[in-house]
């Protein structure tokens, strides 16, 4: 059974380790910063075997290098020059055993152009998806397009509704604040908001979520439900569910 454990680093940030069962060896996702999680494998008398990176942004490689000098791990991420120390670069459709779980590769792109995420079937399903998809949220657009984020976030849709989502950011709460606004209706949003605001207060992580949670919380996942499309009208453009993501997504920039 593979474990996954969240590390808090820099101001909201979750770099994500995974174990399978009682291994020492383990692999890190997106580590943004090196110190937390030295200090964790130290603690922990862990080995990092791996690392695994889904874009460029410093937030998610800014510990790459110390990590890589300390423990020489096996370095996985996309092809992309700006990351210094792959070792081995995947794309859309690739396969990498990890922990000796399989994972499919998927591009995801929107947030940045290299964006990729890791999924891996089984008890349970897991996907570590960086900055494309939040609990209730998608990531800013700083090089993709409204189109190719959408179309990513289809690809997770179709993902079974009990993967577990890992995504990078602890966001959740102002997400679920926009949602309130751009899915009035939905109970769901609300219960959520609700349970998000108890962990908060207790210093919980309000991650991972799942593929089915997000479905019925996410408007960016419900750009086809009436009450999505009548918010998204009050702010843009909303004629077919491409354009009311894009006005969702504008409209949650300046919300």
């Amino acid at each position: 059974m593979m474990s996954v454990t969240p590390i808090p680093a820099l101001s909201d940030n979750y770099i994500w380790l995974l174990r399978q069962d009682t291994s020492q060896s383990v692999c890190v996702v997106d580590p943004g910063e090196a110190a937390p999680v030295i200090e964790f494998l130290e603690r922990e008398s862990l080995t990092l075997k791996c690392i695994l990176i889904t874009h460029h942004h410093h937030d998610h490689t800014g510990g790459l290098a110390e990590l890589i000098k300390r423990y020489s791990p096996h370095v996985i991420g996309p092809d992309n020059p700006k990351i210094e120390g792959i070792d081995e670069t995947v794309g859309d459709g690739d396969e990498v055993r990890i922990m000796g779980r399989l994972f499919d590769v998927m591009a995801t792109p929107g947030h940045t152009l290299d964006h990729i995420s890791y999924f891996t079937a089984g008890i349970p399903a897991l996907l570590f998806c960086g900055d494309t998809l939040f609990c209730a949220g998608c990531g800013r657009l700083f090089e993709g397009t409204p189109e190719q984020m959408y179309t990513a976030l289809k690809k997770f849709a179709e993902l079974p509704e009990d993967t577990l989502v890992f995504a990078a950011h602890e966001y959740t709460q102002a997400n679920l604040t926009f949602a309130r606004a751009a899915d009035p209706e939905n109970e769901d949003v609300k219960h959520a908001l609700q349970e998000c605001e108890k962990a908060r207060a207790l210093d919980r992580p309000t991650l991972p979520s799942t593929i089915g949670r997000e479905l019925k919380i996410n408007p960016y996942l419900r750009v086809g439900t009436d009450s999505v499309r009548q918010a998204a009208g009050t702010q843009g453009v909303n004629n077919d569910d491409l354009a009311t993501f894009t006005t969702l997504r504008e409209w949650k920039n300046r919300f």
